[in-house]
């Protein structure tokens, strides 16, 4: 019987480099890590953490909502040359309201 068994996946690009620099901090490989959620799987006999949908109210799905709008240059947001000018207009709305 083999020693190790051969497993491959296909994950993103930039997911596998985010995991590469996390796991390696601990000294580990994305190949120990996975090695390691295996195990974890079989010892608790199943997925080693909870699996739930997040539960955002209104407020927060449209917010994320309009960060991703803004993140895709759909909708134009207002820059500010300095901090002062931004902290200004922030005062001046509140004087208003």
């Amino acid at each position: 019987m083999a020693k190790t068994a051969s497993l491959s996946i296909r994950i993103d690009p930039e997911a596998k480099s985010s995991a590469d620099v996390i796991f390696s901090r601990f000294g580990i490989t994305i190949a120990d890590a996975v090695n390691i959620f295996i195990h974890k799987s079989i010892m608790v006999g199943g997925l080693p953490f909870d699996m739930t949908l997040p539960n955002f109210n209104e407020e927060t799905i449209i917010a994320l909502q309009e960060a991703r709008d803004i993140s895709n240059n759909e909708i134009q947001t207002k820059s500010y040359s300095s901090i002062y000018e931004m902290i200004d207009e922030i005062n001046e709305e509140s004087l208003v309201d």
